[in-house]
């Protein structure tokens, strides 16, 4: 995998090319002792930070507008400003975007590893070309320190428990990046008195699975956190820990502590001079003209009102806009079968792959979020189609006819309480 027009995986690429982080994931699946993201400064430059977070439809028209203004931009990459991979949904469509109006574009995605096993085989289908793990440490002892928590699904670990399932997780995202040919970059934050005598051993282990680089980051004492008074590492300590890392994987040395609205070169960046863009763009209302999913998908018993939970729909209906300015129902579709589990919900989006959503009056949790992660985003919903139509292509906001939830699955359909398959 070339790495010579992404400014942070080749030197001396940095003057030349340029990077565009598209700030889409909001939420965070850990909590790091040193970070903190509940405010934003234009002239701060660090991660975890963003004037504006985007949907994925506005991230795309940001994107546009950046490429006119910055053509030398070589690089998109999603680096929060919580974790890509604890907002899959999210992540994964921005990246369908890019893949489909940039198609050679370099894709880059920084994640903590976590949440990303999963979606292995699926990021390299959708074009990532180059990824970064932040790992501060390969000994549970040493990351309990750091960490306050790591949240796998709805388990929420902490302690050794949490320090344990985040290492596993990253030395496998790791390894499965480097086996599907996805160019790898290790950060590890350098905290003194934590980790600073523990890097080599990093470098070590991340060099034996196939990273390509490592990132060697002074930790940024962020004020109301636990390590707020922590010593910021100076250029010496930085540099003679580069030395003995380097004996394992090629080190950076030119790293910016980037923000999640990043833009421009490495030594110009440009995120102060797009703020207005992003903020304007965060605004956008998604647009009724999409040619690749014109249409809804319904789940309702007559055609009048959204009332079938999604997992009892046998088929469903779907509607698109008419020439007289309203919707008509186009045809009644086919579900796939029930059973199946998850290949249920991946199979249906693939027969909805014309429709921009669907909508149904109930729905579990574990579909909504494949169904989504597939690129089709669910709503559970009630009140009459047209309605709902109307506030789906208008304005996309569908809170007006959220269907209050229930006791939980088997309480609104005729299922057993197991899940929808």
């Amino acid at each position: 995998m070339t790495t010579k027009k992404h400014p942070c995986f080749d030197k001396s690429s940095v003057g030349e090319c340029g990077r565009v982080h598209l700030p889409v994931a909001p939420k965070c699946n850990i909590k790091c002792n040193y970070c903190d993201r509940k405010h934003d400064c234009v002239n701060e430059s660090r991660p975890g930070v963003t004037s504006a977070v985007l949907k994925p439809h506005q991230a795309l028209e940001y994107l546009h507008k950046v490429m006119a203004a910055a053509p030398s931009t070589t690089v998109v990459g999603i680096a929060g400003p919580g974790d890509p991979m604890a907002n899959p949904a999210q992540t994964l469509e921005t990246m369908r975007l890019v893949k489909k109006h940039y198609p050679d574009m370099l894709f880059c995605l920084s994640s903590n590893g976590l949440g990303m096993p999963p979606y292995l085989d699926k990021l390299k289908e959708l074009g990532v070309t180059h990824a970064t793990i932040t790992m501060n440490a390969v000994d549970p002892d040493i990351a309990e320190r750091i960490y306050a928590w790591a949240r796998d699904g709805k388990v929420i670990y902490r302690k050794k428990d949490a320090a344990k399932i985040l290492i596993e997780r990253q030395l496998e995202s790791i390894k499965g990046l480097v086996e599907r040919g996805i160019t790898v970059k290790v950060n590890t934050i350098v905290i003194p008195g934590y980790n600073d005598h523990h890097v080599e051993a990093v470098a070590k282990v991340v060099g034996e699975l196939g990273a390509t680089l490592q990132n060697c980051i002074p930790v940024y004492p962020n004020k109301d956190t636990p390590f707020a008074d922590v010593r910021e590492p100076d250029h010496a300590m930085i540099k003679e820990l580069r030395k003995g890392a380097g004996q394992h994987v090629e080190q950076m040395t030119h790293c910016k502590r980037c923000r999640a609205d990043a833009v421009g070169l490495l030594e110009k960046d440009r995120s102060g001079e797009f703020a207005d863009t992003l903020d304007m763009c965060s605004r956008l209302l998604p647009s009724c003209e999409d040619e690749d999913r014109p249409n809804v998908a319904v789940a309702s018993r007559e055609g009048m009102l959204v009332n079938m939970h999604l997992g009892e729909a046998r088929s469903f209906q779907i509607w698109g806009p008419a020439p007289d300015g309203g919707f008509h129902k186009i045809e009644d579709r086919p579900a796939p079968p029930m059973g199946g589990g998850p290949k249920r919900w991946e199979s249906l989006a693939s027969t909805l792959k014309d429709c921009r959503a669907v909508l149904a009056a109930a729905m579990g949790d574990t579909p909504k979020q494949l169904l989504e992660e597939n690129g089709l985003p669910a709503h559970a919903v009630t009140g009459f189609v047209t309605d709902n139509l109307a506030a789906l292509y208008r304005t996309g906001d569908l809170s007006a006819f959220a269907a209050r939830r229930g006791g939980g699955c088997g309480t609104g359909c005729s299922g057993g309480g197991g899940g929808c398959g």
